[in-house]
């Protein structure tokens, strides 16, 4: 249903641009969230939220002002634009219908090292 890429591993401060490749028109009429879980736990941390048309957006305090949501739904493709990252935002980031996982694919590894 959806299909994450783009993590990689990157330095302190560095920047990645995650998608999420919807395989079917409905997904655009989902809110769409970025998730994310950090390898050894099992919750699942809400990082950012998306409306159909763009709006509204919404973020974790630990990732507003560094992180930026957008979809294209010409594409069927959301982003997840990620600057000046942090070690605490290594985690393997999934894109959903629901904070809970709902419709996530495989998820995409972020490792924020140096």
């Amino acid at each position: 249903p959806l299909a994450e890429s783009g993590g990689d591993l990157v330095q302190p401060g560095g920047s990645l641009l995650l998608s999420c490749q919807a395989s079917e028109w409905r997904f655009n009429y989902y809110h769409i969230f970025w998730i994310r879980q950090v390898p050894g736990k099992g919750r699942l941390e809400w990082v950012a939220t998306i409306g159909m048309d763009g709006s509204p957006t919404d973020y974790a305090d630990s990732v507003k002002g560094r992180f930026t949501i957008s979809r294209d739904n010409a594409k069927k493709v959301i982003f997840l634009q990620m600057n000046n990252l942090k070690s605490e935002d290594t985690a393997r980031y999934y894109c959903a219908t629901s904070t809970d996982g709902q419709n996530r694919g495989q998820g995409t590894q972020v490792t924020v090292s140096s």
